[in-house]
């Protein structure tokens, strides 16, 4: 494992990269730890900032261009832009059950299969976990 394909790669992707991880992160402490806390009103915006800052980078990222400079990861980025505040609204209604799908579904589709991808050969998190520091060095 070497960071040096992250800390080569264009700042957004840093940027996006960190906030994901961080994200992810997070999400696992909220999934596990106990609901309509204090903690876990504060936590829950953090993890709503970082997925904030994951979607908006996500749009300034054009490394697969299917439609121009766009591909289908930016339609995933816009519907995490229309379900983050959906969701918060649903807390903030306390209509619980529609909060936790939506939370659920963010979690899932936006950081675990979107983030999966990300370790596919050729992709900069592969090279992160599968390089050696030697090889990584010229």
């Amino acid at each position: 494992m070497t960071l040096a394909p992250l800390f080569d790669a264009p700042f957004v992707i840093q940027i996006h990269a960190l906030a994901a991880i961080t994200a992810f992160a997070v999400g696992l402490v909220q999934l596990t730890a106990p609901k309509g806390t204090i903690p876990h009103r504060l936590i829950g915006w953090s993890w709503v900032m970082l997925m904030l800052t994951v979607a908006v980078s996500s749009l300034f990222i054009h490394k697969i261009r299917l439609w121009g400079p766009w591909s289908p990861i930016h339609l995933l980025s816009i519907l995490v832009l229309v379900t983050l505040p959906l969701a918060v609204l649903h807390a903030r209604r306390h209509d619980i059950a529609q909060h936790r799908i939506a939370m659920l579904m963010l979690f899932t589709g936006a950081l675990v299969i979107a983030g999966g991808f990300t370790f596919l050969p050729g992709r900069i998190m592969h090279a992160v976990v599968f390089s050696s520091p030697q090889a990584a060095t010229p």
